[in-house]
């Protein structure tokens, strides 16, 4: 896609915002990777200034480079997170998603009106062999959905015809396998939204893919306008259309109407003060909103005194005007979906002609919609990076740090979730050494012997820790394993005290291990990671005095990345 302003850009669009966001966008829609080289031509921008580009978007967290490589990095979220906060749905309206699509056994998906398109908020999928499964910030066409003719309901005369307008290029431009079905689906489609707008549900009969079926009901808020549409999707081989409609569609309308009742309780926006840390370090303090994701500068200084370290740190390879005006995205949220100028420019830190022009270029490129005096997110912004990222794992998210971790402390580093009376590892990063620890990806090791399994197992409620430790066969795996259950039992008390687990020659003669716990946004224990060594590289002590503060670093980085990207997506352990 061009990344050069058009003739229609306005003359206070700020050209590297542009452009930044053009790269973002193609790192996107590649799958989150992209040699730098095949990014300069994808986005028709010098490798120079990709570079720059690069660079910054590095220095803010959202991109991570790998040599000649880019990678999206989970940060990146935080711009989806404050598009997703400020429609106020994925929050109150999951976890009652998520329920239905248990009952159900079927997909369920949040979709919200997007020009004529649709966008997913919220996915609850299924795990089949054949899983049918659509990604946050997804778009689909709306005579190709069920929740299309929903929204298209209430469109008005000029909605129609900017949506006639795009489905004649898509069909135009659509493959020999899809034109017909394209066509067919924009044929239909007028037919389709005054149906649904008689009978208040809608299907999708095969139309976005063969073999797909869905079935649409709207949400609408306390004022009777339809916010979301609410879905079901499965597979021709489970429903078909008239399946779907007879047998799910009245609990799919209970869900709807339980999500709408949810709606109508969620409380006001309210402000306070906030003190929040920058990426340079620094804490900075002032007014900020609840659930604000502008870490780079809260409050009056804080902004300018990142971007001024920033640049200090890389010269003309950091890109100002592109870190700010992407900062103004994360200015939006919970409780405030639209803003006013000045409400932005105090919330991120910037100058209201700063922060003006950065909305100009924001509501020039579709990421901003101006209303009056105020500016609301359009669900645009979620295609930057939310789908790429919404089926990241939490060893993806661990391995670059993991990797960091071990060529500072130079001896391997694992990362490990309970599986029954076991710890099964999901991420290994080896060192380079003659004599090094040698473990796979998927290896078990019993949980009570293992630095890990010791973290995991005191992490558990005491009841359940006390019935895992009277169930597992405690045998001796060397001439040191503490196979007694009472003794077991105060060093993982010991363990929960300390928050680390050191482990002696218990899981094999020779082999030390420390670890540490990795939480999700919610306080749960979800893994650990741990460090390595024959017992000849260092002394229990040295350990705990040059590993463990590496090691405790490096499980609060990856916890930074999986409470950013976990706050509405399911973050998967393996």
């Amino acid at each position: 896609m061009p990344a050069t302003a058009s003739p229609q850009a306005p003359t206070e669009a700020v050209g590297p915002l542009m452009r930044g966001i053009a790269v973002l966008r193609e790192l996107s829609d590649a799958g989150g990777r992209m040699t730098l080289s095949h990014l300069s031509r994808t986005a028709g921008l010098a490798r120079s200034t990709v570079d720059r580009i690069a660079a910054t978007l590095a220095r803010m967290g959202y991109v991570r480079l790998d040599g000649h490589e880019v990678h999206l990095a989970p940060r990146l979220m935080e711009l989806g997170n404050a598009c997703l906060a400020a429609t106020g749905l994925p929050g109150p309206l999951g976890p009652l998603a998520a329920q239905l699509a248990d009952e159900l056994d079927e997909s369920v998906s949040l979709a919200v009106p997007d020009a004529d398109g649709i966008r997913f908020v919220h996915q609850s999928p299924r795990r089949r062999a054949m899983s049918i499964a659509f990604r946050i910030g997804d778009l689909l066409p709306c005579e190709r959905s069920a929740p299309g003719p929903l929204f298209a309901a209430s469109w008005t005369d000029e909605e129609w015809a900017t949506w006639r307008q795009g489905a004649d290029a898509r069909t135009s431009s659509a493959g020999d396998a899809e034109a017909a079905r394209a066509a067919r689906a924009a044929r239909d489609f007028e037919q389709r939204a005054a149906r649904a707008a008689k009978v208040g549900w809608a299907v999708d009969d095969q139309l976005i893919e063969p073999g797909l079926v869905a079935l649409a009901v709207p949400v609408r808020d306390a004022q009777g306008r339809t916010v979301c549409a609410l879905s079901v999707v499965s597979h021709t081989s489970r429903h078909s259309t008239d399946s779907l409609r007879g047998t799910l569609l009245p609990r799919v309308q209970e869900s709807a109407a339980a999500m709408e009742r949810a709606l109508r309780e969620q409380p006001p926006a309210t402000e306070h003060t906030a003190t929040t840390t920058a990426p340079a370090g620094e804490e900075v303090t002032g007014t900020a909103l609840i659930g604000t994701a502008a870490d780079r500068g809260a409050g009056e200084h804080g902004l300018a005194h990142w971007t001024a370290a920033s640049k200090q740190e890389l010269g003309a390879e950091f890109v100002e005007s592109l870190a700010r005006g992407l900062t103004v995205i994360t200015a939006f949220g919970e409780g405030r979906a639209e803003l006013g100028l000045t409400a932005i420019a105090q919330a991120t830190g910037l100058a209201r002609a700063t922060a003006r022009r950065a909305l100009i270029t924001l509501e020039h490129l579709g990421y901003v919609v101006a209303q009056e005096r105020t500016f609301r997110l359009t669900p645009r912004v979620l295609a930057l990076g939310c789908p790429a990222l919404s089926r990241t794992t939490l060893p993806d998210i661990a391995v670059p740090h993991m990797a960091e971790l071990v060529r500072r402390v130079h001896d391997s580093a694992s990362l490990a979730v309970l599986d029954g009376d076991a710890i099964r590892y999901t991420a290994r990063v080896a060192t380079e050494r003659i004599m090094s620890v040698d473990i796979t990806v998927g290896t078990r090791f019993p949980a009570y012997a293992a630095s890990m399994g010791r973290v995991l197992l005191a992490g558990l409620p005491a009841p359940e820790r006390a019935a895992r430790i009277g169930d597992a066969a405690l045998r001796p795996l060397t001439p040191h394993t503490v196979t007694d259950p009472d003794r077991l039992a105060v060093l993982l008390d010991r363990v929960a005290h300390d928050g680390y687990a050191l482990v002696e020659e218990e899981l094999e003669e020779g082999l030390r291990s420390l670890a540490v716990p990795v939480r999700d946004h919610t306080g749960r224990m979800v893994a650990a990671l741990n460090v390595a060594m024959h017992i000849s590289h260092r002394t229990p002590q040295a350990c705990v005095t040059d590993v463990l503060p590496h090691l405790r670093a490096t499980a609060a980085a990856i916890e930074t990345d999986l409470h950013t990207l976990g706050r509405f997506t399911h973050v998967g352990q393996a």
